[in-house]
C-alpha cells in the first residue's frame, strides 16, 4: 500500500511544491496522477522514494515510514521513471542480471530474463544488444523489466509513457493490468488521459501542489474525465496568464 498522510513539501527557496498531500492507494488498484507540469507530481514520486525530504507529514510504504527507513521501504517498492537510467555499454540481459543482482535476486537465469522480456514486448534480437543502440521505447521496456523482476508489491511511474509509440504504450497498460491483477499497488503521474481511462480504478488531479479532486472509475467515466481534465487546464491557463 502507497500512503501520503499531510505529506508536504517546501523548497528553499519558499516554494511550495506539495501541500498537505493525503492519499492512499490500496493493493490490487491502479491510481492516475494527473496535472500540468510543476503541479506536484514528480515531486510526489520523489518524496515517496526518498529521494527528497519532506518538509511535513509522512509518506508510507506498506505502512513503513520513508524517511524512517529508506532501506526497507526500498525494498517494497519498483519505480519506472520517463528517463530509464541504464548501462548503455551492458546488453539488455546485462541490465537485467546487474539489476536483480541488487535488488536480492542472484540466482535467475539467462532464460529468466528472457521471459521477461518478452513478457513487457522487447523483441528477441534485442536482448543481447547494448542499450545504447536502443530507441527510448525499448528502453522503457527494459525498465519496467527490472521493476517486475524485482516483484515489489507497489510500483511507482512517472510519466512512463513519454516518448513511446502506440503499441508499445498499449503493452505497457496490459501489462499494468497484469500486475494489478497480482495485488500490486501501482502510482502512475502522467498527462496522458486515454490511458487513465482505459486501465485506472482512480484518477487524481493536483494543481498547484494540491490534490484538487479525486474520481473513481465509475465517477470519471459518467462525468467524462477529458472535459474535467481540459476544464482544470483552462482553468490553470487563465490563472497563469492573470498573474
Amino acid at each position: 500500500m502507497i500512503q501520503a498522510i499531510d505529506l508536504t513539501k517546501r523548497y528553499e527557496d519558499g516554494q511550495l511544491a506539495l501541500d498537505a498531500l493525503n492519499l492512499e492507494i490500496k493493493p490490487g488498484e491502479v491510481f492516475f496522477l494527473l496535472g500540468a507540469t510543476g503541479a506536484g507530481k514528480t515531486t510526489t514520486i520523489n518524496l515517496f522514494l526518498n529521494f527528497i525530504e519532506p518538509s511535513g507529514g509522512k509518506a508510507l510504504i506498506d505502512g513503513i515510514d520513508v524517511m524512517e527507513n529508506p532501506l526497507e521501504t526500498k525494498r517494497h517498492i519498483s519505480y519506472v521513471s520517463e528517463n530509464v537510467m541504464l548501462y548503455g555499454n551492458f546488453t539488455a540481459r546485462q541490465n537485467l542480471d546487474f539489476f536483480s543482482k541488487l535488488a536480492g535476486k542472484p540466482s535467475l537465469t539467462k532464460q529468466n530474463y528472457y521471459d521477461i522480456m518478452r513478457n513487457v514486448g522487447l523483441q528477441d534480437e534485442a536482448f543481447e544488444k547494448k542499450l545504447k543502440t536502443f530507441s527510448k521505447g525499448m528502453r522503457q521496456k527494459v525498465g519496467l523489466a527490472i521493476a517486475m523482476i524485482k516483484d515489489a508489491p507497489n510500483i511507482l511511474l512517472d510519466e512512463p509513457t513519454s516518448g513511446l509509440d502506440p503499441r508499445s504504450a498499449a503493452e505497457l497498460m496490459q501489462m499494468l493490468t497484469k500486475l494489478r491483477d497480482q495485488g500490486k499497488s501501482i502510482l502512475m503521474c502522467t498527462h496522458d488521459i486515454f490511458r487513465a481511462k482505459s486501465i485506472a480504478d482512480r484518477v487524481g488531479i493536483m494543481k498547484e501542489g494540491q490534490l484538487a479532486m479525486i474520481r473513481t472509475r465509475e465517477q470519471f467515466l459518467h462525468d467524462d474525465l477529458e472535459r474535467i481534465y481540459l476544464d482544470y487546464m483552462q482553468e490553470e491557463l487563465t490563472t497563469n496568464n492573470n498573474s
